[in-house]
Formats: C-alpha cells, structure tokens, sequence
C-alpha cells in the first residue's frame, strides 16, 4: 500500500516508519524541512519525501491522490502560545487535501480525553479529531496517555526527577490517576490499525495494564532504577510554581512544563481495553517499559528523542535559512589547528556534549548553560540524543544541529540559547588542519556589548577546545 505519513522525523513517525516499510508499504513522507530527514540508505527504495507545512495549504498539493491510507501524527503542544488554533488550521487543511486523494483510512493518534474536565492541551487534541471526522475517509483515533519509551518527554523528565531528587516535595497533582504505555505497544496499535475495518471510525483508548498515580510512577522507576526515594506532595503549588520546578529540574522548557502540570491535573484512564482484543495487542507493564527503554540507552538505540522536536527549545528554524553563515555584520573568532589523527579528530568532534562534555573548561559551558536556564533558555540539560552519531536538526546541548557530514568533514551548528544576536559554531577539515569558527551577528548594542564581554573568555575557552580536538591524546 502507499501511506502518507505525517510527523515523520517526529518521535513516534521516526519509529513507525521502518516498521512500515518492512511490511512492504511504500511511504510518502511529508516534512516541513527536508534537510533535516535523513532516513537510512536501506530504506530509501520503499520512501518518497515531499515537503509539506499543514499551516500552508498551498504545500499540501505535494500529497499524491494515489495514497491508500494517511497517518496524522503532528503535535505541538508547546511550540506556541496559540498552539490550539494552529492545531485546529493544520487539521482544517490536512483534510481538505486527505479528503480528495483516494486515502480511504486516516490513522491519528491523539491524547486520552474521556474526562469531563479537560486540560488546554487535550481539549486542542479533541477540536483536531472533530476537524478529522468530517472527512469522507474513515476516521481511526488512538488516545494514549503517558508514553513510556527511551527518548520520550514523560521517560525523560521522570528520570530527571528520579535520578537528581533524592527526597521530593512535590505538587499534589501528583496523586492524578493515569495510564502510561510503552512506545512499542503505541507502534504496535498504529501499525496494526492500518486497513482493519473494525477500527474504522472509531475512537479507541490504549493504555498499558496498570493504573496508577504519577507518584507510584516516579517510584516504580526509582525501584527499577535501584534508587531509595522519598517523595511528599503538598497542596501548596501553584501551576505556576509547579511549572518553574518541573522546568529547573528537569530537561524540559518552561512552556512544555506548563503545558505539562495543566495536563497532569486531569486523569488520563482508559475506558476499555476493547482495542486489545480488535488488533491482538497485550500492553506490556509499565516497569516492563522502562526496563527496555533503559536497555535501548545502555545499547545505544535511541531512534528519535523528544528533545530532537523544536518543542525543547520553543525556537522552530527552517535548516536551509540558516546553513549558510552570514558574514555582513558578524564578529568572528576563527582558529585553526594541524590534527594529528583525521579520523581521532573527527571521532571527538562528533562526540561533543552530552555526557562527553566539551573537552576543555568544560565547568564554564555548564555555568554558561546554568545562566541561560535562569533567564529561560534550554541549558545544557538537553544534552543529545546519540553519543557517536548527529543529524541534521538533532539538538546537542544548547545548540541545534544544522549540517553534519563526517566524511566531507564539517558540522555547523546554531545556538538555541538565550542570546541578543544568532550565533553558529562550525567544525571543517581543510587538508591536514581543523578549523573552529565561531560567527555572532549581534542584534543593537546589547548583541555587541555581548560578543566583548564573553570575548576575553573565547582566547582560552576555544583556543582549549581546539586543542583537544585535534591533539593525539589517550583520553580526552
């Protein structure tokens, strides 16, 4: 068959697609940016790409008639302030172009909204399924709740919490009833929905097997995670104080923090496991899950990260805008240094941050870092998603990948912190020599008196980094 597939460099469209294509599906894949989906060479046979932006109907024409199934997995719960009316206009156009294909299934996965009371976010997630019921296809939604897998934003900021919190005084929103469920179970579902007639035009809950509270959450995790912890909830924390404690703590934005504590005081329980026996899906325990999320880390087999999504920083970039680095008004710092070993050099360069850090000074990157989350920036808590491999549109601590090829020997990337002005950090191999150029084009006076109060700090900071980089050393 030929499915549209929505989200695909998202996290769970990331996932599905080699799932889709190993059932034999040619996939179309529809991407705003095209510069940041690189699938593998094993896949691009069964794969074709078109770029489309729901908010530009004009893009959507790029969708081919002759799809036989379409899956609707864009989200962006965080991305703006108005994200509700803009999810309503991307489902408006997404079904105005879906409804004259030959599609006869859309596929979307939306959030668990059974309750009465429901947060801005899950009320956004029924508005769009309303806009997708009106189509002359048959309409198949699953509601998830929490999604448990490696990567993902609830398994990452529970560890968070888990691993940097020994004792937690914490939101009474914490004793909220939910469902989680493990990202291969919700793969599981949308795979196995594609063409089943029993699941056309109806709406399904999925969920794992246990039911339990995001405070028996936390601890389950701490017991898979060998950690004693003790956890107390107060009735004291406002929604605002709550979001602030999840934005400090843990990897998350304050705006998806936001979003977050306003969707935890809602209880997400399934209101029936119908679908389970529709589809032949038993729902793996929730320590089942994050017992093989932490297998996957361990591995290395991270396959997408929410952390990846423009979401994590509230900035949304267009990779083409900005690959090419200005020169016309910019303050440049750039040094060069004779590798000793190419592929050494290489090897540490695409390992940077994360957990290896950066090389050289690395306490001031971390105060860097700590500063920008005190005037609401990322941080450097973001870290990366893979330690040995980067990709277009990847987020690498405080920065956003905008062009990585090991073999031609350069990566580019662009600041996501708080700054008066655009900067891009660029690594390039010229013959036997790595050049390091740091670019800052400043925005008025602020943006250079900036650039000359970090420039004292750039001689050692980057003249160190250069060095590690390019110097034959047993460990760096």
């Amino acid at each position: 068959m030929k499915i549209f597939l929505t989200g695909a460099t998202g996290y769970i469209g990331k996932r599905l697609l080699p799932l889709l294509v190993s059932q034999g599906h040619q996939v179309v894949c529809g991407v705003r940016d095209p510069s940041r989906f690189q699938p593998p060479d094993s896949m691009k046979a069964n794969i074709s790409v078109v770029t489309t932006d729901l908010l530009d109907a004009a893009t959507l024409t790029n969708i081919p008639d002759d799809i036989d199934a379409a899956y609707y997995l864009i989200h962006s719960m965080s991305s703006s302030n108005n994200y509700q009316t803009l999810e309503q206009q991307c489902a408006i156009n997404f079904r105005e172009r879906i409804s004259k294909t030959k599609a006869i299934q859309v596929i979307f996965l939306s959030g668990i909204i059974n309750g009465k009371a429901l947060s801005d976010h899950l009320l956004s997630r029924k508005k769009v399924e309303e806009e997708l019921l009106s189509g002359p296809y048959a309409l198949t939604t699953l509601r998830a709740g929490i999604i448990v897998g490696s990567g993902s934003a609830s398994f990452e900021i529970i560890r968070d919490l888990v691993e940097k919190l020994p004792v937690m005084v914490t939101p009474k929103w914490l004793l909220t009833r939910c469902q989680p469920i493990g990202i291969s179970d919700v793969l599981l579902f949308l795979l196995k929905s594609l063409h089943h007639p029993e699941t056309y035009n109806r709406d399904f809950d999925i969920g794992g097997p246990d039911i339990l509270t995001y405070k028996n959450m936390l601890l389950a995790f701490a017991r898979v995670s060998y950690l004693g912890r003790v956890i107390w909830t107060v009735p004291v924390m406002t929604p605002k104080l709550s979001s602030y404690w999840l934005y400090f703590v843990t990897s998350t934005s304050y705006r998806l923090a936001s979003s977050l504590v306003d969707s935890m005081k809602v209880e997400v329980v399934c209101r029936n496991n119908d679908i389970n026996t529709i589809l032949e899906v038993e729902p793996i325990p929730y320590e089942e899950a994050i017992k093989r999320a932490f297998t996957k880390i361990k591995n290395n087999e991270i396959v997408s990260s929410w952390k990846d999504s423009y979401a994590s920083s509230g900035i949304e970039i267009k990779i083409a805008d900005f690959i090419s680095v200005p020169t016309f008004g910019c303050f440049v710092d750039q040094r060069r240094s004779t590798m000793d070993d190419r592929l050494k050099t290489l090897d540490r360069v695409w390992q940077i941050g994360g957990k290896n850090g950066w090389y050289y000074a690395h306490w001031l990157w971390a105060l860097r870092g700590y500063l920008d989350k005190l005037f609401g920036g990322v941080g450097l808590r973001r870290g990366r998603t893979n330690p040995n491999e980067i990709a277009p549109g990847d987020s690498l601590d405080f920065w956003r990948v905008l062009y990585a090829n090991k073999k031609e020997g350069r990566l580019l990337l662009i600041a996501e912190m708080k700054l008066p002005g655009e900067a891009w950090l660029e690594f390039r191999v010229e013959n036997d020599q790595l050049v390091q150029t740091a670019t800052f084009r400043p925005l008025g006076v602020a943006g250079r008196m900036y650039w000359y109060s970090v420039y004292v700090f750039h001689g050692f900071i980057f003249s160190g980094l250069l060095n590690k980089l390019t110097t034959r050393q047993d460990e760096v």
